[in-house]
């Protein structure tokens, strides 16, 4: 695993997400979901452990939960946990912000 750079600013990052709506971030083969909440960006797999739809098309809510939009399953954005159980939880990375920019640890 390494530290690899996303964004050249916070106000890049800032830019290129909609805080309300994850993104995907593709970094080589595997696919990402980026969102922010309560003043900090945070990253997980982007494919629902459920039946694999993509994370980065569903909404973040005001629990910090991002929501699959496939059968509304919900992970915390901080742990990965799915809230009910219902499935396994997501891998969840770590993101830096400094003055060189906005890295995630994969």
């Amino acid at each position: 695993m390494k530290w690899i750079k996303i964004f050249n600013s916070p106000a890049e990052a800032e830019q290129a997400l909609n805080k309300r709506n994850p993104i995907r971030l593709q970094l080589g083969e595997k696919s990402f979901c980026l969102t922010f909440f309560e003043g900090r960006y945070y990253v997980t797999d982007n494919a629902c452990p459920h039946q694999k739809e993509s994370l980065s098309g569903g909404t973040i809510n005001y629990l910090g939960e991002v929501i699959c939009p496939l059968h509304f399953y919900r992970f915390s954005v901080k742990t990965g946990r799915e809230c009910q159980g219902r499935t396994a939880d997501l891998t969840t990375y770590p993101t830096k912000m400094d003055d060189s920019g906005f890295h995630v640890y994969v």
